[in-house]
């Protein structure tokens, strides 16, 4: 997969606090279960150690990710985006004909939080918001196959 992985500087910081907590003191508290467990001898019957070695791989497989991501993103600067049309970075409120205003922020891939109102440029409505003005009307279409439209009222 050649396309870059765009992130905000946020979403770049946040991986590389949670790459040094992996890489320090998780990978250490690992390392300390899998001694004591060796220690403790017949390591074919010991649930201690299978599960140390199941959460070491996941740890290492985790940190190859976030370290993937870090290689291949392309960061997109917070403060000199555009409001003329969505982009990520943007905060955006839409509008579904006889529903609430909603905002959402475009945000990378890695950063989407439903939670907090971010959604990935490459989520169905991330990708129909992208390159839209102020009044126009974008579609997108659901994992379920159903479409949407909505008016998009304000970006910031």
């Amino acid at each position: 997969m050649n396309q870059p992985l765009y992130l905000t500087p946020t979403g770049k910081s946040q991986l590389e606090q949670e790459l040094a907590v992996l890489k320090g003191p998780r990978r250490d508290e690992i390392s300390s279960r899998l001694k004591s467990a060796i220690e403790m001898g017949d390591l074919s019957e010991n649930a201690d150690y299978k599960a140390a070695k199941e959460d070491q791989g996941f740890l290492e497989g985790r940190i190859q990710e976030i370290e993937a991501i870090l290689y291949r993103a392309e960061i997109i600067e917070e403060s000199p985006i555009s409001n003329d049309t969505v982009q990520i970075g943007n905060q955006v409120t839409i509008q579904e004909e006889g529903e609430r205003e909603e905002t959402w922020i475009i945000v990378g891939v890695n950063e989407a939080d439903l939670k907090n109102h971010k959604i990935s440029y490459l989520s169905p409505i991330g990708s129909a918001l992208i390159d839209k003005k102020v009044g126009d009307i974008a579609e997108a279409t659901l994992p379920n196959g159903s479409k949407i439209n909505f008016r998009i009222l304000k970006i910031e």
